[in-house]
């Protein structure tokens, strides 16, 4: 029986933080257990590559969607392998495979019947004359009333609508509000699986609260997914249509194309993964995509007459410090993030381990639970007994093992295995973490018990025993423990002479010659912390009044200026000639960086930065308010120093603040001057720089 195993597609418009590697290392693990086992399983993934944020943050980089695709893709490859995420395949849906397997499902569904097009009211920007995606609209969600929801998704209640149902929408891109036309648009009939899809879950072994969840949604009813979108889009083309494949169309399917770029590099069938009743195909995803993996995505694959998922694992969110992930609050940690604090990836994958199970409640990386976790449970237990067990095997008997076994005890062991792996196979990695420490601990408890340090006075032979036991049970430890620590798995079997095969789980380590004895693993540093200080704590931004305005002598886009800001005034260069004149910037009430560190522009010296937003269409706007000069500008919830550090202008590039439609804001944070919102002049909104 083969089997597929993959990780939801991640999107590629920005990096991997600790949140997403919950999902990769869950799967890995799951992953890497089933090829221990000597199951024929592919792990395969992809980069998630279409859609409106792709197009917005090529935008906001002033490159290419192709280039911003390919520059994350690297990225990603990167940051996984420093994770040990194996894939056998990590793929683009902007692949030509993608395309093909995407129309061949396509053309599969339309000529039984399942597709048709229909004339539909689409939202229509008249200002920037064009249809507006999902992701170039905000407004109120229909469900709960969040504010500021895209056109598809609400982040608050995760439900899902169509873009003409927001309440008080908007365009993203120039603030207008949009109208609707009339467009036709094809059509996915979802409507008619609800009884399959029903049976599916039912019949299915997915978690309970999921199912309950599922099978109330379809008992609502089940509408026909509009599959489409109009031009311009970044994506692909609907055969003899003008307009694109909807990205969460193409995107699942993501999932057959990366196993056939997989099979065609090994002269492999890839229809033999996904056309047959011989593989399964296990999905691991967040909660906020239930709705698209387990209705939408298996009623295409019953449309397509492909095979359909076997599982499909839901996972929780993860918290920092029992705080949401969030830029504005220091606690939004990348992978390179994590690994620049001297935090070890594989530290990471065991402690994830201890705390995932089948439950898709959510779950908090807290820094003290894992020193604890780290220190107390791996080091100084499994890592403490290696280091013992080797060194003393290496000082007194030159690193070769005895003849002879201590049977009774080393059958207490012979359950290990079953009872490990049956708990990965059931999602319960906390249960199997919780029977690798039970059995560790009963091997130091034997070994301590021994004391072969003791014995070898008086019984050198029978020491030799103890330690041939030891040394056995570390090697069946180390190989189950393999699927989490495979680096460091490896690091220890190469040490001591054993390969991490399953079937030498139960044989006997005699006479065998261990390589050598070196310390594996070290400390988490007592002062290790995820808590870092927000970037937006660091920004000392002021009011001030434009009182002077003159054109720079050497840059036409450059304005010299002198900004009163209470208790001083600034000299100031600004790019904003293009977009002011010198009569609309006098007496303009504008807010200034004014920690950032002084920077010379053309024979001029600048003392802050003058803050203004930018729309796609590359329209300027500065933010301004009713404040006096010298009045603090901060965000809410932002705890702020009582004195700034000069900063450069790299730390406010690490921030994503956005100008909305009356609001100036970054992450969950709105931007205040004194008891007022800052807002953009003009209303433009887009991205603040």
């Amino acid at each position: 029986m083969k089997k597929v195993i993959t990780s939801a597609l991640i999107y590629a418009n920005g990096p991997i933080h600790l949140g997403h590697l919950v999902e990769y290392i869950q799967t890995d693990i799951y992953a890497r257990s089933c090829k221990l086992q000597k199951e024929d399983a592919i792990y395969i993934c992809a980069d998630d590559t279409h859609g409106t944020p792709i197009e917005i943050k090529a935008e906001k980089l002033n490159i290419t969607p192709l280039a911003l695709i390919q520059k994350f893709h690297e990225e990603h490859k990167k940051d996984f392998d420093k994770f040990y995420i194996g894939f056998d395949e990590f793929y683009s849906t902007n692949g030509e495979n993608n395309r093909f397997i995407v129309e061949l499902i396509y053309n599969e569904i339309k000529k039984n019947g399942y597709i048709y097009e229909k004339e539909i009211e689409s939202t229509f920007c008249s200002h920037c004359n064009r249809f507006l995606p999902d992701r170039f609209i905000k407004g109120t969600c229909p469900f709960c009333g969040a504010v500021d929801q895209y056109g598809d998704t609400c982040e608050k209640c995760n439900a899902t609508y169509k873009p003409q149902d927001l309440k008080d929408p908007y365009c993203i891109v120039c603030g207008e509000k949009p109208d609707l036309k009339k467009t036709k648009h094809h059509f996915f009939k979802l409507s008619a699986f609800s009884d399959r899809l029903s049976k599916f879950i039912k019949s299915s072994n997915f978690q309970s609260e999921i199912k309950n969840y599922l099978l109330n949604w379809i008992k609502d009813g089940l509408e026909d997914w509009d599959i489409s979108r109009d031009s311009p889009y970044f994506g692909f083309k609907i055969p003899d249509s003008d307009q694109y494949f909807y990205v969460w169309f193409d995107a699942p399917i993501g999932y057959i194309s990366s196993t056939k770029e997989f099979c065609d590099k090994n002269n492999l069938d890839w229809k033999s993964y996904w056309k047959t009743e011989d593989s399964s195909i296990y999905h691991f995803i967040g909660k906020d995509i239930i709705y698209f993996h387990f209705l939408f995505w298996p009623a295409v694959l019953m449309a397509a007459n492909f095979s359909i998922p076997s599982h499909i694992q839901v996972h929780g969110f993860l918290t920092i410090n029992g705080e949401k992930m969030s830029k504005s609050r220091g606690t939004f940690i990348t992978a390179n993030d994590f690994i620049s604090r001297n935090g070890d990836p594989e530290y990471l994958r065991y402690y994830y381990a201890t705390l995932l199970n089948k439950s898709s409640n959510d779950f908090s990386f807290n820094d003290d639970d894992f020193r604890t976790t780290i220190n107390s449970n791996l080091i100084a237990k499994y890592g403490n007994l290696i280091n013992r067990v080797a060194s003393f095997l290496q000082k007194n008997f030159d690193g070769l093992s005895a003849d002879s076994i201590d049977e009774e005890e080393y059958v207490k062991y012979s359950g290990l295995k079953l009872e490990f792996l049956q708990q990965i196979k059931d999602f319960e990695y906390r249960k199997a973490m919780e029977i690798f420490h039970r059995y560790t601990d009963l091997a130091n408890k034997y070994f301590q018990d021994k004391q072969p340090w003791q014995l070898i006075k008086d019984d050198k032979t029978e020491a030799h025993i103890v330690l041939t036991t030891a040394l056995t049970i570390i090697k069946d430890l180390t190989i189950l423990i393999s699927p989490v620590l495979p680096g460091y798995s490896k690091t220890i079997s190469d040490q001591l002479g054993f390969s991490l095969d399953i079937d030498n789980i139960g044989k006997k380590l005699f006479k065998h010659k261990i390589n050598e004895s070196k310390i594996v693993f070290s400390k988490v540093d007592e002062n290790f912390s995820l808590k870092k200080k927000s970037c937006l704590s660091s920004l000392n931004i002021v009011t001030g009044k434009i009182i002077s305005v003159k054109p720079h002598e050497q840059a036409d886009r450059l304005y010299v200026l002198e900004v009163d800001i209470g208790n001083e005034t600034r000299h100031v260069v600004a790019g904003l000639r293009p977009f002011y004149t010198v009569e609309e910037l006098i007496n303009k009430n504008i807010c200034l960086l004014a920690n950032l560190k002084p920077a010379t522009l053309k024979g001029e010296q600048s003392n802050g930065m003058i803050l203004a937003a930018t729309s796609s269409d590359k329209k300027v706007g500065v933010l301004t308010h009713n404040k006096a000069p010298g009045t603090p500008v901060r965000f809410e919830n932002v705890e702020y120093p009582e004195t700034f550090e000069q900063i450069t202008i790299d730390v406010f590039k690490e921030l994503e603040i956005f100008s909305a439609s009356d609001y100036i804001s970054c992450d969950d944070c709105i931007l205040f001057a004194g008891n007022e919102r800052v807002f953009a002049d003009r209303n433009i909104k887009g991205i603040v720089s």
